[in-house]
């Protein structure tokens, strides 16, 4: 159960990782078609704004069709084969539910509690997806139809119809099976959706009330459950859906951004409380340059140099694109307490932020920050950010106190401070070229795509080889693989001497830190399953 909770998991965070441009984009549109920043260049009609306001509307692309994105991505994922014929399928179905539910409430509405007359819209329980007027279900909604159909592509994609009925395989099958189920779920979800959205409206209001000991709350469970996989069920409501306000926090603060430029007298955190939700890029930004500057201070004099260069791009790609992964992995499991510790920093730092009333998309790292606060706001409210950055900077320098007193009183093994070098015999891209009964080619990879490559099978070797391997997927920075027996994988020490970050073991379920290359590296470990069975 672990195991496909924590693949559901990743797959809601496939469409998310495109938001990081989309942001960006829409960041630096509202910038500059912001009239009280631009003048008379931002009104409607001159070529300055006209032109912005193309790139700006293409970017409200993805935050418009969020259910449809999520719909397609979860079969990425969660489909056992045929992935891309299952994104298909389940996009089909999830467009014929939303027709039966429109038609449903098109005609019995009032039976439902519904008032389908309303136009579609915030607060109405209605929404347009695919220009059909539908229940506002939110990437909820698609996900579920999204699951039962990928449900019904493992089950029956591969059932063998009489040859004369061969038209109908394949897909055509799934969705003739998934057009009937959606009858019965379409009337199951007029019948139990507005009870749903009455229940949101009132875990809104909680949320709400729970003022800064809530942001903490929030922040400390978004951190700590990083190593289960599970913190994407944590923010992915609130960012994306409607658990804090409707439309989610990504699409309502992209709303608000023209008044909040335009006006200096607007406070942020009045304007829009909702949005203290989306802080622990300050736990990504302040707490890892701290993190990384005590790991630094604490190891050993003649392993300084090498912990630099370990440290530097990790919290680089921290502090920049909000990806902490691999700067967590180098510690959390060789001393959980100190991973704890670091979520109870964050939660407090988190806590200092909204009580200096500094809210917005703070979720990532300074390039995220900058496109959707600090570029479009900064002229309306420096002065708020620059105190909010000195404060963030006080909440570094605790870290680096506080993480250096436990490490040296602990004596925890973090980096640099191992009792001993870990040595492991590496595979090759000649080895590799052997087992393809190819010429053997120099030890060493002389690309990123051979390190790719030799990192992969060095992977692989480490996991048990092919034949203890179930499946393989991937989120940001981790490749998840389930495996038959788990006694077999190697300790994290040796894939960290082969150049990952670490490890995760979950009964059957293997995560191995690789970084913001994984999709590339599962590639090549997909290859290497591929030409193994072939053997």
């Amino acid at each position: 159960m672990m195991q496909k909770i924590q693949r559901f998991g990743g797959a809601m965070y496939t469409p998310a990782i495109l938001f990081a441009f989309s942001g960006i984009v829409v960041g630096l549109g509202t910038l500059f078609t912001t009239e009280a920043i631009f003048g008379e260049m931002a009104t409607a009609g001159h070529l300055w704004f006209d032109c912005w306001n193309v790139l700006l509307q293409g970017g409200w692309t993805l935050f418009n069709q969020m259910p449809l994105l999520f719909c397609v991505a979860l079969p990425i994922s969660l489909a056992n084969k045929q992935n891309a014929r299952c994104c298909m399928e389940a996009l089909a179905i999830y467009l014929t539910f939303n027709y039966f539910v429109s038609t449903i409430l098109g005609q019995w509405g009032p039976v439902f509690g519904v008032d389908y007359s309303v136009e579609a819209g915030s607060g109405t329980g209605l929404a347009t997806i695919a220009s059909i007027k539908t229940l506002d279900m939110g990437i909820m909604g698609a996900l579920i139809i999204s699951g039962i159909a990928t449900m019904l592509h493992n089950k029956f994609f591969d059932t063998e119809l009489p040859e004369w009925l061969g038209v109908f395989s394949g897909s055509v099958f799934i969705y003739m099976i998934g057009f009937f189920v959606m009858v019965p779920v379409a009337l199951i979800a007029c019948l139990v959706w507005p009870h749903v959205q009455a229940a949101i409206s009132a875990f809104q209001g909680f949320i709400l009330s729970a003022g800064t000991f809530g942001v903490g709350v929030f922040a400390f469970f978004e951190r700590v459950l990083i190593p289960t996989g599970l913190h994407h069920f944590i923010y992915t409501p609130f960012y994306y859906d409607n658990a804090a306000v409707n439309g989610g926090i990504f699409a309502a603060w992209a709303n608000i951004l023209p008044q909040l430029a335009a006006d200096p007298s607007i406070a942020l955190k009045d304007a829009a409380p909702w949005a203290a939700y989306t802080c622990p890029g300050w736990t990504k930004v302040f707490g890892s340059l701290g993190v990384a500057i005590a790991f630094y201070m604490t190891a050993k004099p003649e392993r300084k140099q090498r912990v630099k260069a370990l440290l530097i791009p990790v919290t680089l790609t921290a502090m920049l694109c909000g990806i902490t992964e691999p700067l967590d992995f180098t510690f959390l499991f060789i001393a959980p307490g100190l991973f704890v510790v670091h979520c109870v920093l964050g939660a407090l730092g988190c806590m200092a932020q909204n009580i200096l009333g500094v809210v917005g998309i703070f979720d990532g790292g300074i390039i995220s920050m900058l496109s959707w606060d600090w570029l479009p706001l900064w002229a309306a409210h420096g002065l708020q950010y620059a105190i909010s950055i000195l404060v963030g900077l006080c909440f570094t320098a605790l870290w680096v106190v506080v993480f250096r007193f436990l490490i040296v009183k602990f004596d925890f093994k973090t980096p640099g401070r191992e009792d001993d070098d870990v040595e492991v015999e590496l595979k090759s891209k000649a080895d590799y070229k052997q087992k393809q009964g190819g010429a053997a080619g120099k030890s060493v990879a002389q690309s990123k795509d051979d390190e790719r490559l030799v990192l992969a099978e060095n992977i692989l070797d480490l996991l048990g080889g092919t034949d203890n391997i179930i499946d393989v997927t991937n989120c940001a920075t981790r490749l998840r693989v389930n495996v038959k027996d788990k006694s077999v994988v190697a300790p994290e020490a040796s894939f960290k001497a082969i150049g990952t970050h670490g490890l995760v073991v979950q009964g059957q379920s293997i995560q191995v830190i690789i970084g913001l290359t994984v999709p590339q590296v599962r590639e090549k470990f997909e290859s290497l399953l591929k030409f193994e069975s072939l053997l």
